[in-house]
């Protein structure tokens, strides 16, 4: 009788392009705004979004984010979840991967973290609360917030290690789809641009 029962899905959207998303620099605390093509991108998504109904709607407190689901029709309902925010890349803030390889060869930020920022498992327990709230709730969960962060969302979403969030990539104004096969929580959607 379980499988008969309506559960919540989340639909995610990684926010609009910034100058350091542009650029491939880890984004996680500086708050930057969307470059003008990213707000163009990020109105296309009500368009995207407009047929589904939503419970809730959850954002990232950064403000790429909060533009984002503004741009998309849903300003007026997006409810700031801190635990929403990107990874805290600590001292990796604002370097690109080959960056931090100049120093730190073979470095992934899956495998050995940002240095002095957010351990992996810090991230994890946030996606965790995040989903337990989702799955609380009366009907679909719409999420706006950021690429690392969504990427362990959706490992954790399906019952996997947070490392394996490496698996997943999410381009800018994207939309993903986490949702149900029978009761086993599954990715029915990723990384779909408008």
């Amino acid at each position: 009788m379980d499988d008969l029962l309506p559960r919540p899905r989340l639909v995610v959207v990684r926010h609009g392009e910034t100058e350091w998303s542009r650029a491939g620099r880890h984004t996680g605390r500086t708050d930057l705004p969307l470059t003008d093509q990213g707000e163009a991108v990020a109105r296309k998504l009500a368009d995207r979004l407009s047929a589904r109904t939503f419970a809730e709607v959850l954002t990232s407190p950064l403000q790429r984010a909060r533009r984002t689901a503004e741009l998309a029709g849903y300003g007026d309902r997006a409810v700031v979840v801190p635990d929403l925010a990107e990874w805290d890349y600590g001292d990796d803030e604002g370097r690109t991967t080959a960056e931090i390889r100049a120093q730190r060869p073979d470095w992934t930020i899956w495998r050995d973290g940002p240095a002095g920022g957010e351990r992996l498992s810090q991230v994890a327990a946030r996606a965790d609360r995040v989903i337990d709230r989702c799955l609380a709730a009366d009907g679909d969960v719409l999420v706006f917030a950021h690429g690392h962060l969504l990427d362990v969302l959706a490992a954790r979403w399906v019952g996997v290690h947070p490392e394996l969030g490496r698996i997943f990539y999410l381009d800018p104004a994207t939309v993903s789809r986490l949702g149900w096969h029978h009761q086993s929580r599954v990715i029915e959607e990723w990384n779909c641009a408008c």
